[in-house]
């Protein structure tokens, strides 16, 4: 039986990252900008939609290099839809926090299937290393999900990194593999594209040990193991 929705109890946000500040200033800028027509449901599928649209332009970048600038546009309409979709939900007052939450994050998880999917075909980036960033990205998400779960405390960002960042650290790179797809490390070349994403498959994978030794520590402490009954 599903929780009665006037007790649900939604977890903590914590949204540390570089940009979080200006971002919510701009998103509620916006929010309280966008005409009476547009909700939330309609961000969300902008957001699902252009995602899914980046993943296209970088298989699209096989065959011509300047669908790189594409995904960058397909990138900034993924953040205005899925940042603003939450943001313009509160400001109206018309939350949904169990639809919200579990349809916005099963599109997230998608899209980035999508996204890696593009990235494997694109040439930019071989396919062992995109899935191996998708495989990353799905295991930190799950310890994310579980964690709001059972802490009560959903973490949008970690290292002072968010998806604003993570967008913003892609735009910069198709702006460099545009110029030249490949980098040169102790006289060896590289995909430029392969160094990042390897890079950020670490980084997932530290954040990824450190929030379940976290976690796992504070729950064990929480619900210690019951005395045992004669």
């Amino acid at each position: 039986m599903s929780a009665n929705p006037t007790t649900f109890q939604t977890a903590q946000r914590q949204h540390t990252s570089f940009l979080a500040a200006a971002e919510k200033r701009t998103l509620l800028w916006i929010a309280h900008r966008l005409p009476a027509w547009v909700n939330s449901d309609h961000l969300t599928g902008l957001g699902f939609a252009a995602i899914v649209a980046t993943g296209a332009c970088y298989w699209w970048a096989s065959r011509q290099p300047l669908a790189l600038l594409a995904a960058i546009a397909c990138l900034a309409l993924n953040w205005f839809g899925d940042s603003l979709d939450g943001t313009l939900a509160r400001v109206r007052n018309q939350q949904r926090p169990k639809y919200g939450f579990y349809v916005d994050h099963m599109l997230d998880a998608l899209g980035t299937f999508f996204l890696a999917t593009g990235l494997a075909l694109s040439g930019y980036m071989s396919p062992a290393v995109a899935y191996g960033f998708l495989v990353a990205y799905l295991l930190i998400s799950i310890e994310v999900y579980l964690a709001t779960y059972c802490v009560g405390t959903f973490h949008l960002s970690y290292w002072n990194f968010g998806p604003t960042e993570l967008r913003i650290l892609l735009a910069i790179g198709n702006l460099f593999a545009l110029r030249n797809p490949y980098a040169v490390i102790a006289g060896h070349k590289f995909l430029l594209f392969d160094v990042g994403f390897t890079i950020g498959t670490a980084a997932l994978a530290l954040i990824l040990v450190q929030a379940v030794v976290s976690h796992t520590r504070r729950l064990y402490r929480d619900e210690p193991m019951p005395a045992r009954k004669n």
